[in-house]
């Protein structure tokens, strides 16, 4: 199977985040074993999803990772021209959901397989396919807590988010939570037997307004656009009718913090109020939906050096987005970015990938094998 097969396999798995993973982990475990790789299944605490972890070469020396999500999102929009789950060939483009984010990674890594596992490895090559990226970086924790039962401590870890075949070095850490205001409801003609959950929200609002408007003040990164860390409500919703007095009310926000600054800590100023409702006998809860810190590779480590080798191009200093690479980080491991794709492509209709930038992603990786050659 060449990239274009594998990738057409790998579209066609409707793997959704937060949803059961077993076809898309089981083909590729499959494909895996059947290429001569070690194998090993990591089952996450949910039950119905797995991550992944391989190996080609001596498990017992370090290495690099070659790290990847299985997960997608949803692709429920009407704009699709298509089946987004049916992978689609128009000259150098290739459509389906997650052709860019990232199966197209996951299929470059897979055809480069053949070569890797012909080439005599010094150094071993891992693959680390995680799931539910989509929704938090709730897999990859798990996967990266056995690794040092699964291999020798990496050298380094390539995460394969789109990036034009550019390493990229950096990226804002990321806090999401909800909180819900618990009121009492009643007719709207007597606000005095009621508590109104969605008025109680609006001072919980003003702070996430008062603590962004805060934060454009800096601290400042200029490796980031913006250049400062940044807060915003999402999602908002409560009540039923404009006559019933609402009981309750959610807010979802969000943080997304510059290297150096914890991303949870933005958010503690918006729970202290949200939960002040309490003393005016609202029941406040507090549910936080995702986290990740942020990346932050210095310029002269041998890792960019590598990536930079490899591709010819010179590391980005930072992108916007986040990705699983600040998790790796965080845990000892020297993390960068490096995928096919834009994107800009990305979490929209007639999302897609082109021909090129998979040739060229398996070109990378298949230099990455003959780096670790003996």
């Amino acid at each position: 199977m060449d990239v274009f097969d594998i990738l057409d396999r790998l579209v066609a798995f409707p793997s959704v985040a937060g949803k059961p993973n077993g076809d898309v982990a089981g083909w590729i475990e499959t494909y895996l074993r059947e290429h001569g790789a070690k194998v090993t299944l990591l089952p996450g605490p949910e039950g119905d999803r797995s991550n992944l972890f391989a190996t080609v070469g001596p498990a017992d020396v370090p290495g690099y990772v070659l790290s990847g999500h299985m997960d997608v999102v949803p692709a429920g929009e009407p704009q699709w021209s298509s089946d987004p789950f049916a992978l689609r060939r128009e000259g150098e483009r290739l459509y389906g959901r997650g052709a860019t984010d990232m199966k197209g990674f996951l299929a470059a890594v897979l055809a480069a397989l053949p070569v890797l596992t012909k080439l005599r490895l010094a150094k071993p090559i891992h693959v680390a396919f995680s799931y539910d990226e989509e929704i938090g970086c709730r897999g990859v924790p798990h996967l990266i807590a056995r690794l040092p039962e699964l291999c020798a401590k990496p050298l380094g870890v390539i995460v394969g988010e789109p990036s034009g075949m550019r390493p990229v070095r950096g990226h804002k850490g990321k806090a999401a939570a909800r909180v819900t205001i618990y009121g009492c409801s009643g007719h709207s003609s007597r606000p005095d037997l009621g508590r109104n959950a969605v008025h109680a929200m609006a001072e919980t609002l003003s702070a996430i307004v008062r603590e962004a408007e805060r934060l454009t003040r800096g601290p400042f990164d200029a490796a980031f656009e913006p250049p400062y860390s940044s807060l915003q409500a999402g999602v908002i919703g409560g009540g039923q009718s404009v006559n019933i007095i609402p009981d309750t009310c959610t807010l979802d926000l969000e943080a997304r913090a510059i290297p150096g600054v914890d991303p949870a800590s933005l958010l503690a100023p918006v729970r202290a109020k949200a939960e002040a409702c309490g003393a005016d006998g609202f029941r406040v809860e507090w549910t936080p939906l995702s986290a990740y810190p942020a990346l932050s590779l210095p310029q002269d480590a041998p890792l960019a050096a590598l990536l930079s080798e490899l591709t010819g191009e010179t590391p980005l200093a930072a992108v916007s987005y986040g990705t699983e690479a600040g998790l790796y980080q965080a845990a000892g491991l020297d993390a960068i970015i490096c995928g096919p794709g834009d994107i800009g492509r990305a979490h929209k209709p007639n999302e897609y990938i082109l021909a090129s930038e998979l040739t060229a992603c398996q070109r990378m990786i298949e230099a990455l094998g003959a780096h670790c050659a003996v």
